[in-house]
């Protein structure tokens, strides 16, 4: 029992290594060298790229298994259960945090001929993407659809329906024959995971050098202050005191719970994607959080799709501060109104980079609301995002792990299936 700890568990020896590549390609990325930094750019990428590949069969999988392998136990609709509660809490808790320090700082209005200049800076044709498609495109229209775009939500319904099938048909021979492949891609695709968690170290590299190169270049310096101030002070607020508080009022320690699930939180920071984060969250919770498989396989997937704390606060406090600066009056039924908007709009957003800005986009655009300011806050987005995506896998991993405390101990009849 010792040695299987030992080797899963994520101790010093792996803690320092991260860290040092971290500060190592911190290093190397200001350097300014053309080629180095073209090199951390190409593996960067790649590192994208197969998590990526990755993420899709892993929540597809994963859904599916947990599902066909719970069936109608008394468990199923717990879990399921304790996970809408806790995302729909952390998520209202994220969107009052901003609303506090929106109303605390109050951000002024821009220049209107800086808004004007904003607007070429717009994504071309997004603003007229409407909040009715992006709820069409979920549901599929084909197999094949869903797994070759990358939609998670279609993929999440997709495996919610399979796996039902899969355990009220589970007497049947064909099912069980079927089943057992299924499980046995799963091993393979763990096993892939394992492999790509193992050689994460040099990914976090160029992701880190690709990072201060970026701020080198002035790429991410912007001059919104308030704004900027409101949005990335709501988030470390909810990272850092509203999470934990959460935990601990769960009686778990919070300390203990964030070392496990760091390489999953430091994944998200670089890769911006939840989606492409999945791997490593689910594979920390299972080895270094000791979650059972069965809770984090089911709610990890669901989290990464539904549980979006930074994607809340960033649509409420962008959206208020586009509509006041547009000349709209901010009663307290418009706030209210907006309040429940952006948690409902988050819950429905996909967990890849830059969702929330497009979403927040097509909301604007619907209202007609100056969306030239989104223009503006563009160039330094990409800093913002990477907070968001950390702290929305820092959301998961804690919803994890309350759900987890949440079960009866001992209970691992479905795992262990």
């Amino acid at each position: 029992m010792k040695e299987q700890k030992k080797k899963t568990g994520f101790h010093g020896r792996q803690f320092a290594l991260w860290m040092a590549a971290l500060i190592l390609g911190g290093i190397l990325g200001t350097l300014g060298i053309g080629w180095l930094n073209d090199f951390f750019h190409f593996t960067a990428a790649v590192y994208t790229r197969l998590f990526q590949f990755v993420a899709v069969p892993t929540i597809a999988l994963a859904v599916t298994t947990t599902l066909a392998q719970l069936g109608a136990r008394k468990n199923t609709g717990r879990i399921f259960l304790h996970t809408i509660l806790y995302t729909l809490l952390t998520t209202a808790a994220a969107a009052l945090v901003g609303l506090l320090l929106y109303k605390g700082i109050q951000p002024g209005n821009l220049p209107s001929e800086l808004v004007q200049k904003g607007s070429a800076d717009v994504p071309g044709k997004l603003e007229t993407i409407s909040y009715y498609h992006h709820i069409l495109s979920v549901i599929p229209d084909n197999i094949l659809t869903p797994f070759s775009s990358g939609n998670v939500l279609s993929i999440l319904l997709v495996a919610v329906a399979v796996g039902l099938v899969l355990a009220v048909k589970k007497e049947s021979g064909n099912i069980q024959i079927l089943f057992k492949g299924i499980l046995g891609m799963q091993e393979v695709l763990f096993a892939l995971i394992k492999a790509l968690v193992w050689t994460l170290p040099l990914g976090i590299l160029a992701f880190a050098a690709q990072l201060s190169a970026q701020v080198s270049a002035g790429i991410m310096i912007g001059s919104l202050g308030r704004y900027v101030a409101v949005v990335l002070g709501g988030n470390l607020i909810q990272f850092f005191l509203v999470l934990p508080l959460f935990l601990l009022l769960r009686g778990l320690n919070p300390l203990r719970v964030f070392r496990c699930m760091l390489p999953a939180v430091l994944m998200a920071l670089f890769t911006k994607s939840s989606a492409a984060t999945l791997p490593v969250t689910v594979e920390s919770a299972e080895n270094n959080l000791k979650a059972r498989k069965e809770v984090a396989r089911f709610v990890l997937p669901i989290c990464c799709t539904i549980n979006m704390n930074g994607c809340a606060a960033f649509i409420l406090v962008t959206s208020l501060f586009v509509m006041q600066n547009g000349g709209m009056t901010l009663s307290a039924p418009t706030v209210a109104l907006w309040f429940f908007i952006s948690i409902l709009s988050a819950i429905g957003n996909a967990g890849v980079p830059m969702g929330c800005y497009f979403l927040t986009l097509s909301l604007m655009s619907g209202i007609h609301a100056p969306i030239g300011i989104l223009g503006i806050i563009l160039p330094i987005y990409t800093i913002i995002d990477m907070i968001e995506t950390a702290e929305n896998v820092w959301s998961d991993s804690c919803v994890c792990a309350m759900v987890d405390h949440a079960l009866p101990p001992g209970d691992t009849s479905a795992s262990e299936a």
